[in-house]
């Protein structure tokens, strides 16, 4: 099967408020509206509460917005996600996620040239990701740096992210033009 298997939806399938709100997400990322907004948006009630839940991790999160940007794209590399790695390095160029952190980000923590505690955020996503836990010493290490709040919605970032992944994967949805 080629193409999304839930084709995105126009006004008749989303509604007035999901279909403007797809239409202002567009102007925003300069594209046409994004098949996230219009493909997740046929599910109604179901994509406002999604999208609640999302903004209050991004761009409503207490974690830096450069920070998150980067956060997403390294789940969205390990998870091999073309559609949320592209809309990422959009909306992380806005957040100043430059090309040369993309690069990075999509070698991993190995890569060198972290500032600061980067290199802490990419390990945290890639045992977070590979064994669904984190070690009690990573664990004692994202304490020192984060306060309790900020650690909880780093897990919860990387855990939404990872689930979009797969959503979006799943849908075969292409990143946007």
């Amino acid at each position: 099967m080629s193409g999304p298997r839930i084709a995105p939806g126009g006004l008749r399938e989303l509604g007035l408020p999901i279909w403007s709100f797809s239409r202002l997400a567009g102007r925003v990322t300069k594209t046409a509206p994004p098949a996230i907004f219009t493909t997740l948006g046929r599910g109604k009630g179901l994509f406002w509460g999604w999208l609640f839940f999302a903004s209050q991790l991004m761009p409503g999160g207490k974690l830096p917005r450069r920070e998150t940007e980067m956060v997403i794209l390294r789940v969205a590399t390990i998870r091999a996600c073309a559609y949320e790695f592209t809309h990422h390095v959009r909306i992380g160029r806005r957040a100043g996620v430059s090309a040369e952190d993309v690069a990075r980000i999509e070698v991993g923590s190995t890569a060198q040239g972290w500032q600061g505690h980067e290199e802490l955020l990419m390990r945290v996503t890639e045992e977070l990701l590979g064994t669904k836990d984190l070690s009690d010493a990573t664990w004692t290490e994202l304490r020192a740096t984060y306060d309790e709040r900020t650690a909880i919605e780093l897990l919860l970032l990387i855990g939404h992210y990872d689930m979009l992944a797969t959503t979006l994967m799943t849908l075969r949805l292409e990143p946007d033009a």
